[in-house]
C-alpha cells in the first residue's frame, strides 16, 4: 500500500475536488433526488427514498474511505465552488502500483448541470490528482463508442484513443464494446 497524504482536495477554476464527508449528507440527499430524466442510456434517474437514508449515506463513506486507505479507488465529490452544491462525481479506479501505475477515470455530471464544461473541468482536476498526488503514470477511460458526450470530453483533455475493447464491461445487463483513451504523465 502506497502512503497518500489525505485528505485530498483540489480546486479547479469553479469547482472543489473532495472526498464526501459525514456533513454533505442533505446535498448529496439533494444532488440524487432533483436530476432531470435520463438524458441518454449513459445518464442516471433519481434514486429512490430508501437508497437516500443516513444509514445508506455511512455505508457509502465507509467503503469509500476503505477504498482509499487500500490505495484502490479514490472517488471524489464534484461540488460548486461559489455555494458548495453538489453536481457530480469522479473518480480514480482499479488503481494498479508496481510496473503499471494506472488508474481507469471515471466521471459523472448531474444532468441539470450539463453544458457547462464541468465534466471537462472535473476531470482535469482528477487527472491532475492521479499524476501529482497519488504520483500514477497512466490514466486510462473506458468510453462506449456511442457515448458522445463522454468521447468529447476525452479528446478536450488530450487523451487518445488507443483502441476498441470488445466486450469490456457489463452494462445493463449486456457486455459492452468500450473505446480506450489514455493519457501518461509525459503528455501533459
Amino acid at each position: 500500500m502506497k502512503s497518500i497524504d489525505l485528505p485530498i482536495v483540489k480546486k479547479t477554476a469553479r469547482l472543489i475536488l473532495r472526498p464526501l464527508e459525514a456533513t454533505d449528507y442533505e446535498n448529496w440527499v439533494q444532488a440524487y433526488s432533483s436530476m432531470r430524466p435520463p438524458q441518454n442510456e449513459w445518464d442516471e434517474t433519481n434514486w429512490a427514498e430508501s437508497e437516500l437514508t443516513p444509514k445508506k449515506f455511512k455505508e457509502l463513506l465507509k467503503s469509500e474511505k476503505d477504498q482509499r486507505h487500500r490505495d484502490h479507488f479514490y472517488s471524489f465529490g464534484v461540488f460548486l465552488k461559489d455555494d458548495g452544491t453538489l453536481i457530480g462525481q469522479v473518480s480514480l479506479m482499479d488503481i494498479s502500483r508496481a510496473v503499471f501505475q494506472n488508474a481507469y477515470v471515471g466521471y459523472r455530471i448531474f444532468n441539470n448541470y450539463w453544458g457547462y464544461g464541468f465534466a471537462q473541468e472535473a476531470t482535469r482536476g482528477c487527472i491532475d490528482i492521479a499524476f501529482k498526488k497519488l504520483k500514477l503514470h497512466r490514466v486510462e477511460a473506458g468510453i462506449a463508442p456511442t457515448n458522445k458526450r463522454s468521447i468529447k470530453v476525452a479528446k478536450a483533455l488530450k487523451m487518445r484513443k488507443e483502441g476498441l475493447s470488445k466486450r469490456r464491461l457489463l452494462v445493463h445487463k449486456k457486455w459492452q464494446d468500450m473505446e480506450i483513451w489514455a493519457l501518461t504523465k509525459e503528455e501533459l
